[in-house]
């Protein structure tokens, strides 16, 4: 008697056997469990922990500062107080390094960006001799130090008149930020189709009202992120703000150190003039961050 042989048709599972998940997928598999989420609420919970002990320091009296630790407060509430922030805030000092600190970020982070937006529109999109070769020294500012610019071009910046003024503060930031700027937003303006730019000029379009209309808001997100990203450098810097800043321009952080005491903690305005320093910076981290997550995300998906 002959014995047929059949196969099993297709999508069916007699006779076969599905392979094992691998150990990497099992792991990622159960990323999505409670347990999980639970870890990762407690690891956001520790990060945020400095933080809410900085708040709390800011608001604890001197003395309470000077002998306990910032989580003895939680069993005595009601010895928080705004004193601390009542006394820096009085002198009108503090304001006017804040005031610095603005007169700083805003036009070296403004100047950056859009700087940076027709340089790589350039990089990116138009014919000129010495293109190629022009990027490559950009790409070889990246790796320059901080450090190894600050004593030439502060005698350059003496030399013109600017050295200790807020001009000249936002000049040395704009000019150490642009090569990444630079880099960053070539990279994203190359990412639009060519096919879109040809159309474009084909209807009639110029080079600039190209640039305005279509290449900046397709870039959008790539233009806020650096915008955060220098904002962010330039509000917490202090090495370049100490060096360059005269005692009329200092920024929030000079003040800050300039407060340190040879002896003591100096909690009751450190404290304070940190958490005000801080609220800022998470103001625009967290009102652009819509923009900022779109940028981080630009080009991972095609």
């Amino acid at each position: 008697m002959t014995q047929l042989l059949t196969r099993p048709a297709p999508g069916s599972t007699a006779g076969s056997t599905r392979p094992r998940p691998r150990l990497a997928a099992r792991i990622a598999a159960r990323t999505r469990g409670g347990a999980v989420q639970a870890v990762l609420l407690v690891a956001a919970a520790l990060w945020l922990m400095p933080t809410v002990g900085l708040l709390l320091t800011s608001l604890r009296p001197k003395e309470d500062s000077a002998a306990s630790g910032w989580w003895t407060v939680l069993a005595h509430p009601a010895r928080l107080t705004l004193d601390n922030y009542t006394a820096l805030l009085g002198g009108g000092e503090v304001l006017g390094a804040f005031w610095n600190t603005v007169l700083i970020s805003v036009p070296a982070t403004a100047l950056t960006v859009v700087l940076a937006a027709l340089a790589g529109y350039a990089f990116a999109w138009l014919e000129f001799p010495g293109r190629d070769w022009l990027f490559l020294v950009v790409v070889c500012l990246l790796v320059v130090p901080v450090q190894i610019g600050l004593v030439p071009v502060a005698r350059l910046l003496g030399a013109v008149g600017l050295f200790g003024t807020v001009p000249g503060v936002v000049l040395f930031h704009v000019a150490y930020g642009l090569p990444f700027a630079v880099f960053l937003l070539r990279n994203q303006f190359l990412e639009i189709p060519q096919e879109i730019m040809e159309a474009a000029r084909i209807d009639g379009c110029g080079e600039w009202r190209v640039f305005r209309r279509l290449a900046l808001p397709l870039a959008l997100p790539a233009l806020a992120s650096l915008a955060i990203f220098q904002f962010l450098w330039v509000w917490n810097d202090m090495l370049v703000a100490l060096v360059f800043a005269g005692s009329d321009s200092q920024p929030l952080t000079v003040l800050l150190q300039s407060q340190m005491r040879q002896f003591g903690s100096n909690l009751d305005v450190l404290a304070p003039g940190a958490f005000l320093s801080l609220l800022v910076p998470v103001a625009v981290f967290f009102s652009c961050q819509r923009y900022f997550v779109q940028g981080a995300m630009a080009g991972s998906v095609k």
